[in-house]
């Protein structure tokens, strides 16, 4: 394979270019490749992941190497795409990933039961969502919700799920929010 380098600004020095990215395994993690589908298996949990055609996967010396088998620009995006959701993946199977939400509003609260979640957020009804298989809800002083997974997408996509249930509103801040989340604030209207 052929080495590339590319100028950047106005430095002197080559910035090396290739096709090819590369990480570590991390110890208790098993990566099994077979055709284009990619199971990473460590202490959390399994993930796996169909590989696009355009990309290659081989382990080799305690590494994950992924190699693209063009170079025009969907291939180059894939590239990146697949050696980034490798490395989602085991770091999942590691470490796990987190989101956390937290409940502002007079009278709003969540609890799980069994395995839904309730939420009490000022409508006539509660709103009950199921929680999937694989993620773990947790609240905590009734207002702070903690949602646990492997899988990076899946648990953002439940934490956003919950979110749009009552999204944060500019005049009173009440809703749901991600914990740190800034939400502008609106002036309300004044009788003149």
């Amino acid at each position: 394979m052929a080495n590339y380098f590319a100028w950047f600004g106005r430095r002197s020095e080559p910035c090396r270019v290739s096709g090819r990215f590369q990480f570590w395994i991390p110890p208790g993690v098993k990566v099994d490749v077979s055709d284009r589908r990619v199971t990473i298996q460590g202490p959390k949990g399994t993930l796996s992941w169909e590989v696009p055609e355009c990309t290659r996967v081989t382990v080799s010396d305690g590494k994950i190497i992924v190699t693209r088998t063009g170079d025009d620009r969907r291939e180059k995006a894939m590239h990146g795409l697949t050696r980034a959701l490798l490395n989602n993946m085991v770091i999942g199977v590691t470490q796990g990933y987190s989101k956390r939400l937290e409940i502002h509003g007079v009278g709003f609260k969540a609890s799980v039961q069994g395995n839904t979640l309730v939420l009490n957020l000022g409508y006539s009804h509660p709103v009950v969502y199921t929680i999937p298989p694989d993620i773990k809800i947790t609240v905590e002083e009734n207002t702070k919700i903690l949602v646990e997974g492997i899988d990076k997408q899946k648990v953002g996509q439940v934490a956003a799920e919950i979110r749009a249930f009552y999204p944060p509103e500019p005049y009173k801040g009440k809703g749901i929010r991600y914990v740190g989340e800034q939400i502008r604030r609106k002036e309300g209207k004044t009788a003149q």
